[in-house]
């Protein structure tokens, strides 16, 4: 799942974005509304966290170019206003949800991840193929019984491709939800993250190279 933090508060943003990559999330940071205009011109996002109150192109302002730009992006709008109007407000201007600060941090990823499963194929929790199961709501991972003790980058790409279902993930789809924006290092990081991945899972081999198009799992 990718996720972009807007928000004007630096030391507010990375604790949120780091909370956020804990749990294998991929994160980018904007700290204006110009910013994150063209952050989401470059980028695919499953859920954006939205401060209301952002310097250059308000937080109302982005969530309605959002809407009306129909991206599938989930909004979840953050602001020190709690009163009710101002939380009606928000959601009809399009905010998929609204948090009021200060938050409990738990309860802003468990929105998070709720917006996030609209964006997704819907899944159950569980996931097993090939004798790997992986539970994404307690964030573990086992192959045949065997406990995988995994990365939080290593997680993120073995639950991309098994939610593939046997589907082909380029690389490029693997970069896009596994990691947070970058460029000239990537291609090499899926090779190692891949490698590490593999070397966990143990034998039989269930990663597949599919030449000149990405990777799957096997049945």
């Amino acid at each position: 799942m990718r996720v972009l933090v807007v928000e004007d508060e630096a030391f507010l943003a990375e604790m949120i974005a780091e909370g956020l990559r804990r749990e294998a999330l991929a994160v980018d940071v904007a700290c204006d509304g110009r910013e994150a205009l063209r952050k989401l011109e470059d980028g695919e996002y499953d859920v954006m966290v939205l401060d209301r109150d952002l310097p250059g192109v308000h937080g109302d302002e982005v969530c309605r170019r959002v809407v009306a730009a129909r991206l599938m992006t989930r909004v979840l709008m953050l602001t020190a206003a709690g009163a009710v109007r101002e939380r009606v407000a928000g959601l009809r201007m399009g905010a998929d949800d609204y948090l009021p600060k200060p938050f409990v941090y738990d309860e802003l990823l468990a929105r998070v991840l709720a917006l996030g499963r609209r964006t997704l194929p819907a899944l159950p929790p569980v996931i097993e193929r090939g004798g790997v199961v992986l539970d994404t709501a307690c964030r573990t991972a086992s192959r045949n019984g065997r406990p995988l003790h995994l990365s939080r980058k290593e997680f993120a790409v073995l639950e991309t491709l098994m939610r593939a279902e046997g589907a082909v993930v380029s690389n490029d789809d693997l970069i896009e939800q596994a990691w947070e924006e970058d460029t000239s290092y990537l291609t090499n990081a899926v090779r190692v993250t891949l490698s590490k991945l593999r070397a966990k899972l143990g034998d039989p081999p269930i990663v597949e190279t599919v030449p000149r198009a990405g990777y799957r799992i096997g049945a």
